[in-house]
């Protein structure tokens, strides 16, 4: 073999080692890149699902607090919309770099979506305070509206009663006096044949003048009311009950001086009577008197 010829082999050898250990350090070169990519390509897919998984949390704390029916439906459709994406996520491969780029814009787009239901739920959240805000002062502008009415309804009734008392016709100056057969005053038990009743109906120049009618109403010792066949019922407190007698009068508003004979036609008892005196429907006079053997 010529030398030339060697030299040749010589440097083409070379040529063929220095290629060979090019190619071999370019290959591990190549495969330490790819593995970096595909960690970065991973590391990217798992801060992908973490914010996948927040935002899921994050529509599931919003939704326990929503009262508006329509508003929640929706919120409930993005949020399963969250839920599926989250598991093609996890199912994806780190190196399918496309529909990894695909999810991360979905994740863009449904965090918008988001954006615009928490400026929903808080504007509805603001006009729920604002109505019971208002709701309360409602309610205490009308419970000082009520208390108001009954006050003035209190003094409203306090003052017809006020008018009605003073309206109210009073009998005073009561006496009995036991009668005999003649008509003369006797202090004899056996003799009395008739009980007189002599009292005053006092001036009162708020009572509506006119014809008036006074009940007396005799209670024996034992609580029966006295009667006799003129004896008849009257209205007093919503009921009838019953009168031992009765006189119709003209009243003016002046003082004016009456008198009632009541006819013994029983046994009298012995004991503490009363005497009550009623006159348009009002206990005007109620007096104790006594009867002695």
């Amino acid at each position: 073999m010529k030398k030339s010829t060697l030299y040749i082999l010589i440097v083409l050898l070379l040529i063929v080692v220095a290629v060979a250990v090019y190619l071999f350090i370019d290959n591990r070169q190549t495969k330490t890149d790819m593995q970096e990519m595909v960690e970065q390509m991973t590391f990217e897919k798992e801060q992908l699902e973490d914010e996948y998984e927040e935002l899921a949390l994050q529509f599931d704390g919003y939704g326990q607090n929503i009262r508006n029916d329509s508003l929640a439906e929706k919120l409930a459709v993005e949020q399963q919309r969250v839920q599926d994406l989250l598991e093609e996520l996890r199912i994806t491969k780190a190196t399918n770099a496309r529909r990894i780029a695909e999810l991360k814009k979905e994740l863009a787009t449904v965090r918008a979506v988001m954006v615009q239901y928490v400026h929903q739920i808080d504007s509805l959240d603001r006009q729920n305070k604002q109505l019971a805000a208002e709701n309360i002062q409602v309610k205490q502008q009308y419970q000082e509206v009520s208390e108001k009415a009954n006050q003035l309804e209190e003094e409203k009734t306090r003052l017809t009663e006020v008018v009605t008392r003073a309206s109210m016709m009073e009998v005073s100056r009561f006496q009995m006096t036991p009668l005999d057969s003649r008509d003369r005053a006797t202090k004899r038990y056996g003799k009395i044949q008739k009980l007189q009743f002599n009292f005053a109906v006092l001036k009162n120049v708020t009572t509506q003048p006119g014809t008036k009618t006074v009940y007396l109403r005799l209670v024996r010792p034992d609580g029966e009311i006295m009667t006799t066949n003129a004896s008849g019922n009257f209205r007093y407190e919503n009921k009838q009950i019953e009168y031992s007698l009765k006189k119709d009068f003209e009243y003016e508003g002046e003082e004016l001086s009456l008198t009632l004979y009541y006819t013994v036609n029983e046994i009298l008892q012995i004991g503490t009577y009363n005497a009550d005196f009623f006159i348009d429907g009002s206990l005007v006079g109620s007096f104790p008197f006594r009867i002695e053997k």
